[in-house]
């Protein structure tokens, strides 16, 4: 068949695609669970900016319902107005929005949810970015409107607008609004994210991880009217708010466990040296009381577990192929390996031990008597625990590694596939 005279046509399965099946370009998915109120508006919206992206760009395309298990006939309608059904048999938005593109056929892929609150129409400039070579293109209803009564005024003033702050302070994405349902992607950057999240958190997760990996975002107005559906959204406000906050928290170690880390070990340093130079000089410094040096003592370990486990967190994400190695890595990964974490580790441990033997003397020394100072003790034994977390960190290290002593990978790791099962259509049926 002539390419240029290709059709967009309705085969005798249902679907509508394009003739030539290997040419298909962009892929519109929708995820759909209990849709058939508003499925004969979508679908036919779908099917007009289809038929703009053919006009404009002489692209060519498919609609793909990804169905997560309905119950009131939308697999059946959707194939009628000639959509491909995909069942995703695991429950969740992002699972089945997951589980949709990766069954899609298109090189583009243009998302959106299926209960008419979004145009597709307006997907057809996101795809010509795309086209232009961006990664990402995410919609914006700040930008683009929104309409009375389309989102709850605690999502729309406080949950959006905060969570975007947050996602934009985390991974510095700088898009305006990170949670539109409209956005369209290259199905090899898809791929490479590796998303996992199976529910309202996939919206954040897809922007954080190509933000982490530096892929080319962009963003576009788009417009949020009032959905078609006569039941209540499957959107819980508070619950899926919880999500999307503890997924920027689970995917930014740095702001876990680092900010906190060198807070920590700041102040420890501030109590500790003060500590340490009255118990040398007494009187040439005010002095640190007893708490307070247990304090130092305890921000020194808390501190120092903190900042292994920053190292642990961005360690993972690079092996699990979403975050690139810095441009110190190279540096690091001469000195951060197993057996030079060990000796740090042995180090510390042996000097806290060397410190609590000394204490131990002078006790016998003072015939068994009060110290005047527990600095020497408190010291002692944060080095002990610093140097035992240290190696049992540096074997859990190992074991992220993929169980080699060398903690930075050489190269790239490619993202795993999410284990997101599509229900053959033969069961399905």
């Amino acid at each position: 068949m002539d390419v240029q005279h290709r059709q967009f046509v309705r085969a005798d399965a249902g679907a509508w695609h394009d003739a030539a099946a290997s040419a298909i370009d962009v892929t519109i998915v929708m995820p759909c669970l209990n849709e058939i109120q508003s499925l004969p508006h979508c679908i036919g919206n779908a099917l007009d900016a289809l038929a703009r992206l053919r006009a404009d760009h002489g692209l060519h395309g498919e609609i793909v319902v990804a169905d997560n298990g309905s119950t009131d006939g939308s697999q059946a309608l959707a194939t009628a107005l000639g959509a491909r059904v995909v069942p995703i048999a695991q429950r969740g938005y992002g699972a089945a929005l997951i589980g949709g593109c990766h069954a899609a056929a298109g090189r583009h892929i243009l998302m959106g949810d299926c209960d008419g609150s979004y145009d597709f129409t307006q997907g057809v400039a996101m795809v010509a970015r795309l086209e232009q070579g961006f990664d990402l293109c995410m919609g914006s209803r700040f930008k683009g409107g929104i309409a009375k009564g389309a989102m709850p005024w605690k999502n729309r003033h406080i949950g959006n607008p905060a969570l975007t702050g947050l996602l934009n302070l985390f991974f510095r994405s700088g898009i305006s609004d990170a949670h539109c349902g409209l956005r369209a992607i290259r199905r090899d950057a898809f791929v490479r994210l590796g998303l996992t999240g199976s529910g309202m958190e996939f919206a954040s997760e897809m922007v954080i991880k190509a933000a982490l990996l530096k892929l080319r975002i962009t963003e576009l107005p788009a417009t949020l009217s009032p959905d078609l559906r006569q039941r209540a959204p499957h959107l819980r406000p508070w619950r899926d708010g919880w999500r999307h906050l503890r997924y920027l928290f689970m995917l930014s170690p740095t702001w876990v466990f680092g900010v906190p880390g060198v807070l920590a070990v700041v102040l420890a340093a501030i109590l500790l040296g003060a500590a340490a130079l009255e118990t040398a000089l007494p009187g040439t410094a005010p002095a640190i009381g007893t708490y307070w040096t247990v304090l130092g003592g305890g921000l020194l370990t808390i501190g120092h577990l903190a900042l292994l486990m920053v190292c642990a967190g961005h360690l993972f994400a690079m092996h699990r192929g979403y975050r690139l190695a810095g441009r110190g890595s190279a540096i690091i990964a001469r000195f951060a390996n197993l057996e030079t974490l060990l000796a740090a580790g042995a180090v510390a441990l042996l000097a806290g031990a060397g410190l609590l033997g000394l204490v131990a003397w002078e006790w016998v020394a003072r015939d068994f008597g009060k110290a005047a100072s527990i600095f020497l003790p408190v010291a002692g034994t944060s080095l002990v625990i610093v140097g035992l977390q240290t190696i049992m960190s540096a074997f859990l290290m190992a074991m992220i590694s993929g169980n080699e002593a060398q903690f930075i990978p050489a190269r790239p790791v490619p993202a795993p596939q999410p284990a997101i099962a599509i229900v053959p259509e033969r069961l399905a049926a």
